[in-house]
């Protein structure tokens, strides 16, 4: 036994032997002894590897509303009822599709070249031909924004923010994406053509970063497309060495069609308290360049290798566990009456049903070791938290300060209907390397790292589920 683990069952002993089991605690000995095993069994299973691997290989690239997507949905569904999951159903939903067809970009005129570029998603197509024009370049979209008209109409805007860092937290992707959320319609409603960003990325591997863009008042803005970092590197320097005005040609086939996407839904359900429900999230949908194999096939993988480890040997929770693979995710919509799967579900089951639900976690970070947990609000310093610390500290994952308060894109919407929200953090140092491009494919899976989600995710969720906490009345206490 190592040096770290011996110290935190020493320090798991004395903890116990401080508060008992009384309600303070939330969850007995027994409990927290069963956390400590059902961790420790899942460090050896493969049943994660084993469904990435087949959802990654039988369906490729599941854009939202795809008949990838549909029939990725059909299999888990399958792979759920198969596995010992109850209740198992796909709900689905309306749903405005967007296919990339073929994409270019080049530099024309003196300094031609070609360009490494992806359109964004749910932009329009550019005309046959495809658009040419000069280029305009800004560093920020607040310098977009401030320009006067003249400077921007008939142009193709250029915005160049520098290079996203690599962090721990991925912290660095907001301010970065709000320019690809934001970008194209600031830029239309100043007359551009047509709109260019860097990638939102942190890698300089050729292959540009795909993701949404936004519609305005239901319509699509105009044809956007994110540029490989280097590639916004050469465009960069040739505006800024030259007094010859840039021009740049784009070409993007991309098209929108009504479709339908779904959420997978299967409950591992409780034996004490059913109707009480800890909801466990990732979206199926993916982008269409790789094989979403960390965004967010592995997500997917995770919690429902967790979920099925709490049943190993004949257990059971005394709470309903509900995996959830939620269906269009990645893209924006023009309407509130298609896409979200996480509004989807919240406004399916009712106000009433959204009070059994205890609490939610959604894992869509790659698959990288967990390093922190964070709690809801008011949890902090709890003996609930001293006690999952002692659980998950033996494998890397520690206590966080931090209440988490938004849970993520998906099992936002039940944040925001009052559910308590948990997050395992994940290192996310290399995520942004491979996020929205080619290169996020089964390789970049570390099977050792996609273990340690598993058992962080089980063990925490036994002492959940087997336990009385109610992390509703610890928020507002």
């Amino acid at each position: 036994m190592s040096l770290v683990r011996t110290s935190a069952v020493v320090a798991m002993t004395a903890f116990l032997a401080a508060v008992g089991s009384g309600p303070a605690l939330a969850q007995d000995a027994a409990t927290v002894r069963t956390a400590e095993q059902i961790r420790d069994g899942a460090l050896g299973d493969n049943r994660a590897l084993e469904f990435v691997t087949e959802l990654t290989t039988r369906f490729g690239p599941r854009p939202a509303g795809s008949s990838s997507e549909q029939a990725a949905a059909e299999w888990a569904a399958g792979w759920m009822r198969e596995n010992g999951f109850r209740n198992v159903r796909i709900e689905s939903f309306p749903l405005i599709g967007w296919e990339r067809g073929s994409d270019s970009g080049a530099i024309v005129g003196r300094f031609a070249q070609p360009l490494a570029v992806a359109a964004l998603g749910h932009s329009p197509a550019t005309p046959a031909g495809g658009i040419e024009a000069e280029v305009v370049r800004f560093t920020s979209l607040e310098a977009l924004q401030a320009a006067p008209e003249t400077a921007v109409r008939g142009r193709i805007v250029f915005i160049d923010l520098g290079q996203m860092q690599p962090m721990q937290d991925g912290s660095g992707y907001g301010p970065q994406t709000r320019v690809r959320g934001l970008g194209p319609a600031a830029a239309m409603a100043k007359g551009a053509v047509a709109y260019v960003m860097r990638s939102v990325g942190s890698d300089y591997d050729r292959l540009p970063h795909t993701g949404t863009t936004r519609y305005v008042n239901g319509e699509p803005t105009i044809p956007s497309f994110a540029l490989a970092a280097a590639d916004a590197d050469q465009l960069s320097r040739l505006v800024g060495m030259d007094d010859e005005p840039i021009r740049l040609r784009l070409s993007s086939s991309a098209r929108t069609y009504e479709t339908t996407s779904q959420n997978v839904i299967g409950d591992i359900v409780g034996d004490e308290r059913p109707e009480e429900i800890i909801v466990l999230g990732s979206h199926l949908d993916s982008w269409d360049q790789g094989t979403g194999a960390i965004d967010d096939a592995a997500g997917g993988a995770i919690t429902l290798a967790a979920a099925l480890e709490l049943v190993e040997g004949g257990r059971r929770p005394a709470r309903t566990v509900r995996v959830i693979l939620y269906g269009s995710e990645e893209v924006a919509q023009p309407t509130d009456q298609t896409g979200d799967g996480g509004g989807v579900y919240v406004r399916g089951i009712g106000e009433a049903a959204v009070t059994n639900h205890i609490i939610a976690g959604e894992s869509d970070f790659g698959a990288d070791r967990i390093y922190a947990l964070r709690l809801p609000a008011g949890a902090q310093g709890s003996a609930f938290q001293t006690a999952a610390t002692q659980v998950l500290y033996p494998i890397g994952v520690l206590a966080s300060g931090v209440p988490e308060t938004s849970g993520g894109a998906d099992v936002g919407p039940l944040a925001e209907a009052g559910v308590p929200v948990f997050r395992l953090a994940q290192d996310g140092t290399r995520y942004f390397d491979l996020h929205h491009t080619a290169n996020d494919t089964l390789d970049k899976i570390d099977p050792e790292q996609l273990s340690q989600n598993v058992a962080a995710w089980a063990a925490l969720i036994w002492l959940i589920a087997d336990s009385e906490v109610t992390f509703r009345q610890t928020a507002t206490e």
